[in-house]
């Protein structure tokens, strides 16, 4: 658990997220959920004082060497080839990849990222938003609160996320590129809408948002469910964003094959649990 009580970091006069019972409060939650409802994201801009984002970025520069660095080719499902589906199937279209990911036991109690995550107030926060009855932290050690590390040239091709719902801090910027497109709701639970995928790997934006967060900005995100990217970026600058993840599920942790192209490793809950999950969604 952290040892940091992170209300020094957020700007709780603007969002007020330890007083639930306050008016303010229950209408930042409402507009929330009219944003997801609308767009399928949420933006809180500024969410982490000004003063206080150097030592995120601290924190960035201190643990980047320690991400899984990747390039390879991979569908938005982060599955395997299956040659007995149509060649032009989404599943079986790979693209670059090009990134790393800073894991979570990286980040201990002293770490302010994690302070965040599991500041008490923080989590009944998402959930209130998500107005979600059933809602845990991720319980994968090796992803509950992670950094994406985004370096020149770089970038992350469309995919789905593991986890329902995803919370991301933007910590640090690159000097060009590194725009969030994402297709809201494109699938469901029941229904992976092959269709609307593939018509976004041909090239079809139709559906698609695009987004910059700036430096302190909180994004509430459902993830599992909207197609989303990040494209290349560009120059000397690393691009850092936090990544706190919830579930509607408790235990859940990612299937063995993404944990190894996302972390390079797996640890033995990740073998243990692998065929435990709820629902048929490839990933």
């Amino acid at each position: 658990m952290s040892n940091i009580d992170a209300a020094k970091y957020i700007d709780t006069e603007r969002y007020p997220i330890d007083q639930p019972d306050s008016d303010q409060y229950q209408q930042l939650v409402q507009t929330i959920r009219e944003q997801l409802d609308a767009v399928g994201c949420a933006v809180l801009t500024g969410f982490i004082k000004r003063e206080c984002l150097q030592e995120f970025i601290d924190e960035g520069d201190q643990v980047a060497d320690k991400g899984h660095r990747s390039f390879n080719k991979t569908n938005v499902y982060f599955s395997k080839d299956d040659e007995s589906l149509a060649a032009d199937h989404p599943a079986r279209r790979f693209y670059d990849r090009s990134n790393s990911f800073v894991p979570a036991d990286n980040f201990g109690a002293d770490s302010p990222l994690r302070s965040v995550y599991e500041w008490p107030p923080f989590m009944p926060f998402i959930q209130a938003t998500l107005n979600e009855q059933e809602f845990y932290r991720y319980a994968d050690p090796l992803a509950d609160v992670i950094i994406n590390v985004v370096e020149d040239g770089d970038g992350f091709p469309w995919h789905f996320d593991t986890n329902n719902y995803t919370v991301t801090l933007a910590i640090q910027n690159s000097l060009h590129g590194g725009e969030f497109k994402y297709a809201p709701n494109l699938r469901t639970p029941t229904d992976e809408n092959y269709d609307g995928v593939k018509a976004i790997l041909n090239g079809d934006e139709n559906q698609v948002n695009t987004l910059e967060l700036n430096p302190g900005d909180l994004q509430i995100f459902k993830g599992r469910y909207s197609l989303h990217r990040v494209t290349p970026v560009k120059g000397k600058r690393r691009r850092y964003v936090g990544i706190f993840s919830f579930v509607d599920q408790p235990g859940m942790v990612a299937k063995v094959e993404r944990c190894k192209q996302l972390y390079g490793r797996t640890l033995p809950i990740h073998h243990q649990r692998e065929n435990e999950r709820n629902d048929n969604l490839k990933d």
